[in-house]
């Protein structure tokens, strides 16, 4: 008598059919973030300080003015240079104000205006003879690790594990129960946690390439740094990966159309894409949010590469994050085996 392979491999082999027959996902998967990795890298690039635009009404003050190089002087009449301020095309106007002294109009809630009316400022002081009773000299360093990319390239990888774990589970599954597949499965020898755990097995076989492909893409293409141990970079993603998937399970267990399934997932995955530090960090939210932000696990997962990519740190450095992505995974995971329906 023929032995058949045990249902939790054949459940796996699907997962495999339905991936690799959709080049959709693959794109997704594999090329979108090397495309969004290099698109940001080269936008946010390390070069050398930016210099900003500024406008006067005064010859005298320009020459002066242009004695900082950070400072793009245009001379203008009063009318022109308040237009091209309006505009946005300069960050400041400088004119000369009663008693000998200067006036400078710009927005003040604009950082590249205050920071160009620092720069004219002292440029202008500097110009009229004074001297800095303290001698002061720049030592200028752009290591990696501290770069805008080193920041983007962790989050993009949480980013990635995230979206990948939740759509591609959430989908298939209520695609399935809307064609109603999994009312047909019922009939074999399979359990509910068969069926579950095969998507689970199903992304830890497809998270290498997903965490390799863009953290070999940052560090070849821009020199990003990994300071601590690549094993623990591994370890911190297959929990993600695991966490994400249940949590991916239980937003699936009940809908029945792919427009609910979509509604719960974005409901639940916008919020992280702002609070979680995948572009800028979190630490721009207000302290009333910090406890809550630090409790979303894609927040756990970045802040735990980024301690091991930049900083070195070690597993025993991250027990809240790991701590976070266990307690979602245990709880979602429970969750969604309690709540699964076929139909």
């Amino acid at each position: 008598m023929t032995e058949h392979p045990h249902p939790l491999v054949q459940l796996t082999l699907s997962r495999i059919r339905e991936f690799t027959r959709e080049p959709e996902a693959i794109f997704w998967t594999l090329a979108f973030p090397i495309l969004l990795s290099l698109g940001l890298g080269i936008a946010f690039r390390s070069g050398p300080a930016e210099v900003i635009s500024i406008g006067t009404t005064s010859a005298a003050l320009a020459e002066s003015l242009r004695a900082e190089k950070q400072l793009d002087v245009q001379v203008a009449d009063e009318a022109a240079s308040r237009q091209a301020l309006a505009a946005g095309r300069t960050a400041l106007v400088v004119s000369p104000g009663a008693d000998g002294g200067v006036t400078f109009r710009y927005d003040d809630t604009n950082p590249q205006g205050r920071n160009a009316r620092a720069l004219a400022d002292r440029a202008i002081q500097r110009a009229a003879g004074r001297i800095d009773p303290v001698k002061a000299a720049d030592d200028l360093v752009q290591e990696p690790g501290a770069r805008y990319i080193d920041f983007l390239i962790p989050g993009l990888v949480g980013l990635g594990i995230m979206s990948n774990a939740v759509w591609g589970l959430g989908f298939s599954i209520v695609d399935a129960r809307r064609r109603k597949l999994t009312k047909l499965l019922t009939a074999t020898p399979m359990s509910r946690a068969h069926y579950l755990l095969s998507y689970l097995i199903w992304r830890l076989m497809i998270l290498p390439v997903e965490v390799i492909i863009p953290i070999a893409f940052g560090v070849f293409a821009f020199g990003v740094p990994v300071r601590g141990s690549l094993l623990d970079v591994a370890l911190i993603c297959i929990l993600a990966a695991l966490a994400f998937s249940a949590l991916g399970l239980l937003m699936a267990s009940r809908a029945r159309t792919i427009e609910a399934v979509s509604g719960l997932m974005n409901l639940i995955q916008v919020p992280m894409w702002i609070l979680s530090g995948v572009f800028f960090s979190s630490q721009r939210f207000p302290d009333l949010l910090q406890p809550a932000i630090h409790a979303l696990p894609l927040t756990a997962l970045i802040d735990a590469l980024r301690a091991v990519m930049l900083q070195g740190a070690g597993l025993r450095d991250l027990g809240w994050p790991l701590a976070t992505l266990s307690i979602w995974l245990v709880v979602c995971f429970t969750a969604a085996m309690k709540l699964f329906r076929w139909r």
